[in-house]
């Protein structure tokens, strides 16, 4: 099947030709009739299956033949992240560069001003982060009550950053009569109940996760001794490989920095990014990435979910991820186009259960590179005692005692100055004998 085929208006299916795509995903192939429909889509798909395209695409032209009102949007995408609010934002304009849509993008980190003057104008397409979306609803800077189409995306990603309770706030708000598509990568109970409460009798689509890896991707293990000889295997493959560029995961966004000023003291240009920084330096660190002015990039998985970048050369997982399938999105990460990759993967022997759950998911063992790094440091030794026993005793009596002389009373042969100012017992008032 090719997009042609779909029933799409003449100047998305332009738009989608010069963007270089000829065949749908499975997942567009399914989703975009059913959003043309008006029917609710319940999608099962993770990031890199082309889930984005399967509604923007659709949703272009159904909001073609409408005018939105001043503050009034007509349709809202929540997004669990800044970046990957953008990256929508970015499928818009491609996708919809022959229609006249308006569009705004409502995230945290940036101006509230021009949002809200952006939201003046009338806006069609309203992307938003949960947080900033109540924000400018509690300030009564928007009203959603012509909301036509409700698009929640990566919602178990919000479940996992806590916005589930905001989710349901905003949905509380919006008209009952709409048009909802629910995507999600897995469905635990949370999420599953989310989508039995939100959508109607929707059509449901099953993308089953990716397990195999690209055969443009050679991707390596690299046994770790010890977690602190990482930054000495990195030295060794930065030497030896030629990296144009390159993504570093992390598990924790606390190592995320660590990693970077390692890097920076070895004269390496990188750069981070994580959930913590202001949306600023998030930007700024993005956007120096693209324009290859800083060559690697140390961020969490959450925080680069969405971002493709072409002509990426290198990978380096510098922890084992948690979960199997997000080894698959990362290494995925380069190798793209027909072009080759690598990738790195640092495994310490706490690894062993997350490494073996990785290689039974791309049903392959993942060849081992040997840096030869040696053995793990030693343990720091105990702290001895440098004092016999007897002598500890001493000196903890000794404390003791000096803390009893803070409390003791006069000796005995100290003469006690009398108060000669004061009243005696026949003078004293009567009232202070009382």
């Amino acid at each position: 099947m090719e997009f042609k085929d779909l029933g799409l208006s003449e100047g998305v299916l332009r738009a989608v030709e010069e963007a270089g795509y000829k065949n749908p995903t499975p997942i567009q192939e399914q989703a975009i009739p059913a959003v043309q429909m008006c029917r609710d889509v319940l999608g099962l798909a993770q990031t890199g299956t082309g889930k984005t395209a399967a509604f923007t695409i659709p949703m272009i032209d159904t909001l073609a033949g409408g005018r939105a009102k001043a503050r009034m949007p007509r349709s809202l995408i929540l997004s669990p992240t800044r970046e990957l609010a953008a990256q929508i934002s970015d499928n818009f304009v491609k996708y919809g560069k022959y229609h006249v849509l308006n569009m705004a993008l409502i995230v945290g980190g940036t101006s509230m001003d021009e949002q809200i003057r952006n939201l003046d104008k009338g806006v069609d397409v309203l992307i938003a982060t949960p947080g900033r979306l109540l924000d400018l609803f509690d300030r009564g800077k928007i009203l959603l009550a012509d909301i036509k189409i409700l698009v929640i995306d990566e919602a178990d990603r919000m479940l996992d950053m806590g916005f589930i309770p905001d989710l349901e706030r905003i949905v509380s708000i919006l008209p009952k009569i709409r048009q909802t598509l629910f995507f999600s990568a897995t469905m635990p109970p949370e999420i599953k109940r989310l989508a039995d409460k939100y959508l109607s009798n929707p059509k449901v689509i099953s993308v089953t996760p990716q397990t195999t890896t690209s055969e443009n991707v050679e991707h390596f293990l690299v046994p770790v001794p010890h977690f602190k000889q990482k930054s000495a295997a990195f030295i060794k493959l930065y030497e030896k490989e030629e990296i144009k560029n390159a993504f570093v995961f992390c598990n924790r966004k606390r190592d995320i920095d660590d990693v970077k000023k390692f890097m920076r003291s070895k004269n390496i240009k990188a750069a981070a990014l994580h959930g913590d920084m202001e949306q600023s330096e998030r930007t700024e660190a993005l956007n120096s990435f693209k324009a290859n002015e800083v060559q690697i990039l140390v961020c969490s998985d959450v925080a680069a979910r969405g971002i493709d970048v072409q002509g990426m050369s290198h990978v380096f997982n510098w922890d084992v991820p948690f979960h199997a399938e997000d080894y698959v999105h990362r290494i995925g990460r380069t190798g793209r186009a027909n072009s080759k990759g690598r990738a790195f993967t640092f495994a310490t022997p706490m690894d062993d259960k997350a490494v073996a759950a990785i290689q039974k998911l791309i049903n392959k063992k993942i060849e081992v590179l040997d840096l030869d790094l040696g053995k793990a440091p030693p343990p720091p030794p105990e702290r001895e005692r440098t004092e016999p026993a007897v002598r500890q005793r001493e000196r903890h009596h000794n404390r003791h005692e000096k803390q009893n002389h803070r409390h003791r009373s006069p000796a005995d042969n100290i003469e006690v100055e009398k108060n000669t100012g004061g009243f005696g017992d026949d003078d004293m008032p009567s009232f202070l004998k009382k």
